[in-house]
């Protein structure tokens, strides 16, 4: 993995994730960049070798995006790992992993946006979709749009995934949601939506939202 593209993920990390968040990006043997938060540090220097018991090795190892828990036996400190694989013709070249200090929560199955002049708690079963807009997170339902303070990321891992998927770095949709999917070039789809709206399907997602979709 060269430095641009290194540069560019970590630039790409800064602006998805909070600010209470470390994240590291390892090729597919050891760890080449590392930037800690003051909120948790798991003292990774570039060089090191990916621990076993890491999400980092675990991501590579299935090759597919995963989300976990895990105690301080690994790096001394419990932490909640968000790992991304990058993979070159099915094959893990390297990984870029959030690192926070909890998973996380929603207390209630609703998202309480910010409109105009007020709040609206919208049920989980109400949202269209989600979509990233400069660290907060702009939600569409069948009633009511508006922000909610949480960006995409934090949100991701709260919301059901029986109901939510991710097809887009900018985009989580409630499946439910979906009227059509049309092919787009690069092996990419275009999500109509009941609403009328139209969400891409990017193709780092592609292959998981087929896969998950059943065609």
């Amino acid at each position: 993995m060269d430095s641009f593209t290194v540069s560019s993920i970590a630039k790409v990390m800064n602006e998805l994730f909070p600010i209470e968040a470390s994240f590291v990006i390892s090729d597919d043997k050891r760890y080449i960049y590392y930037q800690p938060s003051k909120q948790i540090d798991l003292k990774i220097r570039p060089g090191d070798k990916i621990k076993p018991e890491s999400v980092t090795y675990k991501a590579l190892t299935i090759q597919r995006k995963i989300a976990e828990q895990k105690d301080s036996r690994v790096f001394g400190v419990p932490y909640f790992g968000i790992s991304v694989p990058i993979l070159d013709d099915g094959a893990p070249k390297g990984c870029v992993t959030a690192i926070l200090p909890r998973k996380p929560a929603l207390a209630m199955p609703y998202l309480t946006i910010r409109t105009a002049d007020r709040w609206i708690p919208v049920p989980f079963e109400n949202v269209i979709y989600l979509e990233a807009q400069n660290r907060k997170t702009f939600v569409k339902s069948s009633y009511a749009e508006g922000y909610h303070k949480y960006n995409l990321t934090e949100l991701e891992f709260s919301l059901p995934d029986d109901i939510f998927l991710r097809c887009h770095r900018s985009y989580i949709i409630n499946i439910h949601y979906i009227a059509e999917i049309h092919p787009d070039s690069h092996s990419t789809f275009l999500l109509m939506m009941k609403d009328g709206s139209r969400v891409p399907v990017s193709q780092t997602y592609a292959s998981h939202f087929r896969k998950l979709l059943g065609f």
